[in-house]
């Protein structure tokens, strides 16, 4: 591969153009942008037009065929991250895939297993793991100072945080609410910083209380008429080596915090807070708070971007990796299919990606 990396977008949205591209042109000489394809053959002339991106096209197999991409940031609506990203992989690009990896656990696998076999990156827009604070906190866990994580709490809540925008109160297009939008992004942190465990049970509930009637929107005004998601969903994960998750999630509930986003690790020798970092431990007969005084400030997507984009040019390991996403996905599918029965769900494939 050349010096310079040719990257392809497929999905004009917002998150191509709030996240992916803005920080691949900030990778300079790196990265060409030279091709973005939407169905919506406006939006993907607009976002063309505003960043000098030579080729535009309604169909991304029209793309991948017509020009020369060695990478592509998949940046659609959940239903269509699966088809998008194999594409990509069969024509020899590395992909950056917006989360979550798929819709189901199938299609995570036949992802990570297409990859493997093509030799090229797979990865997931997990910008989080990318916070400074979850750089800090996981140097202190692999240095041992948390000692065996045994236990976590992952929190995404919002007070009513229903987005107006996009097709996020879809399921059929997003395949759920707020456990697939945000709490995915405090699970997977929590799941990293605790080396991802091979999940084993899953037992989950949903609610659609609020988000399906007329009521304040501090996120803009969503369509309640058709509101086919959960507006909360709460979950027990447990896993092969003993751990356990405590997950709770919400774009929509009767709390004090308008939005809070955070994971709570329990160590046998520490136990932390993630955002705003702090870190709990017994040392010489007493317990002791640990802050950090200064964190490097750096955007969470790009850096995201930035090691995607030396990952491909380096052709080393991404920090997420398709195996973590089947991991992933099997979570929130089992977590949803255990909500709609009523039971909770054994996890039992065998993971060969």
């Amino acid at each position: 591969m050349s010096k310079t990396l040719r990257v392809g977008i497929i999905g004009a949205g917002g998150i191509a153009k709030g996240a992916h591209i803005p920080n691949y042109l900030k990778c300079k000489d790196k990265v060409e942008i030279v091709a973005v394809s939407d169905v919506v053959k406006e939006k993907a002339e607009e976002l063309a037009k505003e960043y000098s991106i030579p080729h535009v096209f309604t169909s991304y197999e029209e793309m991948l065929e017509s020009v020369q991409i060695d990478a592509i940031s998949v940046c659609t609506p959940n239903k269509f991250h699966h088809p998008a990203t194999m594409a990509a992989l069969k024509a020899g690009c590395h992909v950056l895939c917006e989360k979550p990896p798929a819709m189901t656990p199938q299609e995570a696998e036949e992802m990570a297993d297409t990859a493997k076999k093509a030799g090229k990156i797979l990865t997931y827009g997990f910008h989080y793991r990318h916070a400074p604070e979850v750089e800090a906190l996981k140097r202190f866990v692999d240095g041992g100072e948390l000692g065996n994580i045994y236990a976590a709490r992952v929190t995404a809540m919002r007070r009513r945080g229903i987005p107006g925008w996009g097709v996020f109160t879809n399921k059929e297009l997003q395949g759920g609410g707020p456990l697939i939008d945000i709490g995915v992004h405090m699970l997977d942190t929590a799941l990293y910083l605790m080396g991802y465990p091979e999940p084993d049970t899953v037992f989950g509930v949903t609610y659609q209380k609020l988000g399906n009637r007329k009521g304040v929107g501090l996120m803009g005004s969503w369509d309640y008429e058709n509101f086919s998601i959960e507006d909360m969903a709460r979950g027990m994960i447990t896993f092969k080596n003993g751990a356990s998750i405590l997950l709770e999630t919400a774009f929509a509930a009767n709390v004090e915090k308008h939005d809070e986003m955070n994971v709570t690790l329990i160590g046998e020798q520490g136990g932390a807070d993630v955002f705003p970092l702090k870190i709990y431990q017994e040392k010489h007969e007493t317990l002791i708070d640990i802050t950090p005084s200064h964190l490097p400030k750096k955007g969470y997507h790009e850096l995201e971007v930035e090691r995607f984009v030396d990952a491909c040019l380096e052709e080393r390991t991404p920090s997420s990796t398709g195996l973590q996403g089947v991991y992933l996905q099997r979570i929130i599918n089992g977590l949803y299919e255990s909500a709609e029965k009523g039971e909770a769900i054994k996890i039992t494939e065998t993971v060969k990606a």
